[in-house]
């Protein structure tokens, strides 16, 4: 048996900003297992038509985090990023209107502006209704009927789940937050008001995909990685991973990044509490490639209409330098063989379902209890961006080595 200080399950962002931030610290005592045989998670890269290909999707670096860049860029140096203003539109019945679509009816024909507008005004969120609390109905209350209609409920159908009624509401406050006030005014004076979404501006390598900063963190920790290696169970009170091949891992502390339905022991944790992990749900996604440019400067294009299988088109030549065509993003029981170069992400988003809060919580306190850490999208079960990941990483990594 294998026994170290700290053992890092999953080579994604999560499990190598650890890693490296140990490293840093002087703590070398510590393994990555990580079950691909190339470290990246959900942010690797491969090239495709003689350009990156992003394989889990419409992944970058948000500049919105100054200590987060600046460890970043200890890998990957800043002068090979480049950065942009981040455009994204909506596909709306074959007119392109930018995101949050609230912040821009002014962009719509006058009959429609004056449709949307009158349904926002009747939306319980303006008339004083009570906050619901279920998704659907969240929607509407917040939104109008019309966006809900047109937009938000069948694009979030498309990309989570054709059943919408077990999501919650409390991850919903990360949406752009705009008045029906500004929505008016954004109509009358033919701009955006309103607080806009995160990501407006973003860094991606000039030369590489998103995957290319990761295996340089990789390479920083070189020799500390075990690939192809896949974790099957955790013994909570020996602190002892098994592994595939039969491995076993003692640690004295365990910092998981994986999908904890992913593994199929507990050892030594509350039999409830099994079978609460059971209840935890997510979507897996197909990413497509398609030659073709298209004349448009946004970089992401979401697509409500449910006749379209996919519900996001990354326009790769407007934000990858070199590169030609776009690549789609579908869930995977909506995908169909389009006969281009696709790659399939079985874990793709944790979906935020009513119960999810309670389960991780009370997931996360036993294991901490037992000096086991859930850390970043799959390790909390919570739809993290890279950059966020990065930041609790780093975090962690410094509390446990004090």
């Amino acid at each position: 048996m294998i026994k170290v200080k700290y053992l890092i399950l999953g080579a994604g962002p999560a499990g190598l900003t650890v890693a490296n931030r140990l490293m840093q610290m002087g703590e070398s005592n510590f393994i990555v297992a990580e079950k691909e045989n190339e470290a990246g998670g959900l942010c690797r890269s491969v090239i495709v038509d003689g350009a990156p290909f992003d394989i889990g999707g419409g992944h970058f670096l948000d500049v919105r985090c100054p200590r987060v860049t600046e460890f970043l860029f200890q890998f990957m140096p800043q002068d090979e990023w480049k950065l942009y203003d981040r455009k994204s539109v909506i596909d709306l019945q074959g007119k392109y209107i930018e995101h949050p679509l609230e912040a821009n009816i002014w962009q719509l024909d006058m009959d429609k502006q004056v449709e949307y507008l009158v349904s926002i005004a009747k939306a319980g969120s303006n008339i004083g209704e009570e906050r619901p609390l279920y998704f659907k109905e969240w929607i509407r209350w917040k939104l109008g009927d019309r966006i809900a209609e047109d937009y938000m409920l069948p694009y979030n159908e498309k990309m989570f789940s054709d059943d919408l009624d077990d999501l919650g509401i409390y991850w919903l406050d990360k949406l752009p937050s705009v008045s029906f006030e500004e929505t008016i005014r954004s109509c009358l004076e033919k701009k955006s008001y309103g607080k806009q979404p995160g990501h407006a501006q973003f860094y991606y390598p000039t030369k590489y995909g998103y995957g290319e900063l990761w295996l340089r963190m990789a390479q920083a920790v070189k020799g500390k990685i075990l690939y192809g290696i896949e974790a099957k169970s955790i013994d909570f009170d020996e602190k002892i991973v098994e592994f595939a091949d039969g491995r076993e891992i003692q640690a004295e502390k365990i910092i998981t990044t994986i999908p904890w339905s992913s593994l199929s022991g507990f050892k030594g944790m509350p039999s409830e509490m099994v079978n609460s992990i059971k209840q935890l749900k997510h979507s897996a996604i197909v990413t497509s490639y398609v030659p073709n440019n298209l004349e448009t400067d946004a970089q992401w294009i979401y697509i409500p209409d449910k006749s379209v299988p996919y519900h996001r088109i990354l326009v790769r030549h407007n934000f990858c330098a070199g590169s030609r065509g776009y690549w789609t993003e579908t869930r995977k029981e909506r995908a169909k063989n389009s006969g281009n170069f696709s790659y399939v992400n079985e874990y793709a988003y944790p979906l935020n379902t009513i119960n999810k809060t309670n389960i991780i919580g009370n997931l996360l306190q036993f294991a901490q209890s037992r000096d086991v850490y859930g850390l970043g999208r799959w390790g909390e079960h919570s739809h993290y961006n890279s950059d966020l990941v990065v930041e609790k990483g780093m975090r962690l990594a410094e509390r446990l080595a004090v």
